[in-house]
């Protein structure tokens, strides 16, 4: 991971500096961060446990891609992402595991 600013917490998590992290995310194939702790913005609960991470509330990632804009809207809960019906991608309504962080990233 050098060189990323990623530092890997464990085989799901991944931190850039403290309070930020980040887990890759199977269904838009692409790393989503949120911001824990107290700072400026956006903050979610965190359950503290690198290797099964609960984060509170759902996490809501919009984006634009080349073919129009992207929702990916879940719960992670105990190392499992719960992908809802507004997501976009091919896991909406599906719940699996946290994918293994990737290093190359």
């Amino acid at each position: 991971m050098s060189g990323t600013g990623f530092t890997r917490l464990s085989r799901v998590l991944a931190k850039a500096k403290e309070g930020d992290l980040f887990f890759e995310c199977p269904g838009c194939e692409m790393v989503h961060g949120i911001s824990t702790g107290s700072g400026p913005g956006p903050r979610w609960g965190y359950n503290g446990n690198a290797q099964a991470p609960t984060f509170t509330p759902s996490v809501l990632v919009r984006y634009n891609w080349s073919d129009g804009p992207r929702v990916c809207h879940s719960f992670v809960t105990d190392g499992r992402i719960q992908f809802l019906g507004d997501c976009t991608h091919k896991l909406a309504g599906q719940t699996v595991d946290l994918p293994d962080w990737e290093d190359e990233r």
